[in-house]
């Protein structure tokens, strides 16, 4: 009698495995949300996701591959949201909302995970998926909503000295691939303190003063993270000099890879200075009228070069406007009150236009002044260990 077969369904199958190295190369091109869940699958899984050379090589494949023409933004209703006054709609808790940065189309809603005085808090800035908020009270927080991990920066070296004001500004250092929170501490109108953060040494220190000009910082830019351009934080200053009739303003920039101060020379420019920000990786200033009705942008075509400031556009309003942000695909996040400048009102509305076009988009899905600042998803934070939170 013939010998009986198995029935081909039955029968092992040799299976052609990928090569684990081969594996992990794919997933350092897969969406944030894809590669978490492959942390189920195993410990040694686990282990090479986590691990800083695979979310380095992951953050890389994003930034070759990032569509700014198709970014993000991420924002956060502002201490003028809660002002008695104000008739926006604002949550108990802090909550920061994810939008496409070209239309302001909301996203997805997070809400902050951390115990957060909503009223005082601040974006400090973004940098490759990680955000930096703070308080009024000096609690830094770094936090990545796309991983769910946060992790609560120690108490400064000058915390609980009582300061005029304080500046705060967030970079990362490409270098030596380390994050950094700049903090300078005005004691009078002419005395600073910096101190910096560094995620390496998950530590402050403070920084020598490097600057020889006596200088006020301006109390602008409240909306607008310190803008980072090729490797500095800048912020808007008066510059005090013996000699002058008056204070004259101009920019300071603070080199996150050498520590330093330098001080940059604003336009030829006529109107009231605004604020500087980010226009589409360049330093851009802003100017307006003295009503407030039309505002210039200009921007600085060759970092550090003073004549290659150039206004691009002119932007007239109907009424006084509030300017909140520049979008990375380069348009203006503008706010209008019937009342005034200074008081939200019943009339308040916030519009986004196109800088270059000048088309407005109505009613952009953002119902209060905020916090504006890009976004992107990224695996940085997930291998800190035992010093970030999970949620």
């Amino acid at each position: 009698m013939s010998e009986m077969r198995e029935p081909p369904i039955l029968r092992p199958r040799k299976i052609n495995h990928l090569p684990y190295d081969i594996v992990l190369n794919i997933m350092e091109r897969l969406p944030v949300k894809s590669v978490m869940r492959f942390r189920c699958v195993s410990k040694s899984m686990d282990s090479s996701i986590t691990t800083h050379d695979f979310i380095s090589a992951h953050l890389n494949n994003i930034n070759k591959n990032h569509d700014h023409e198709n970014g993000y933004v991420i924002h956060m209703p502002s201490w003028e949201a809660s002002h008695p006054l104000s008739s926006s709609p604002h949550p108990d808790t802090p909550v920061c909302t994810v939008a496409f940065d070209r239309t302001f189309d909301r996203i997805s809603e997070v809400r902050v995970p951390f115990d957060f005085d909503f009223k005082g808090a601040q974006i400090v800035g973004s940098c490759n998926g990680l955000l930096c908020l703070a308080t009024l009270d000096n609690v830094i927080y770094l936090w990545n909503p796309s991983i769910r991990k946060f992790k609560r920066l120690p108490d400064t070296c000058l915390g609980k000295l009582k300061s005029v004001s304080v500046r705060l500004g967030f970079a990362y250092r490409s270098e030596n691939d380390d994050y950094k929170v700049v903090r300078i501490s005005s004691f009078t109108t002419l005395i600073h303190e910096v101190e910096v953060y560094t995620s390496s040494s998950d530590s402050w220190r403070r920084v020598g003063n490097s600057w020889t000009d006596n200088f006020i910082f301006c109390y602008k830019n409240l909306l607008v993270p310190a803008p980072l351009v090729s490797g500095a934080l800048h912020w808007m200053a008066f510059m005090v000099e013996e000699q002058a009739i008056g204070p004259r303003r101009s920019i300071m920039s603070f080199d996150v890879n050498t520590e330093t101060f330098r001080k940059l020379a604003l336009p030829n420019y006529t109107g009231s200075s605004y604020c500087i920000s980010l226009f589409k990786g360049k330093l851009a200033f802003t100017t307006h009228d003295k009503h407030g009705s039309q505002y210039s942008i200009w921007v600085m075509k060759n970092y550090g070069v003073v004549e290659s400031w150039n206004k691009l556009f002119v932007v007239p309003f109907q009424r006084a406007a509030y300017c909140h942000a520049f979008t990375e695909y380069g348009s203006l996040l503008v706010s209008y009150s019937y009342l005034n400048d200074l008081v939200w009102s019943q009339g308040f509305k916030i519009v986004l236009i196109d800088a270059e076009t000048l088309h407005e988009k109505k009613d952009p899905d953002i119902q209060c002044p905020s916090y504006v600042a890009t976004f992107m998803e990224s695996l940085v934070l997930l291998d800190d260990g035992a010093k970030a939170v999970s949620y």
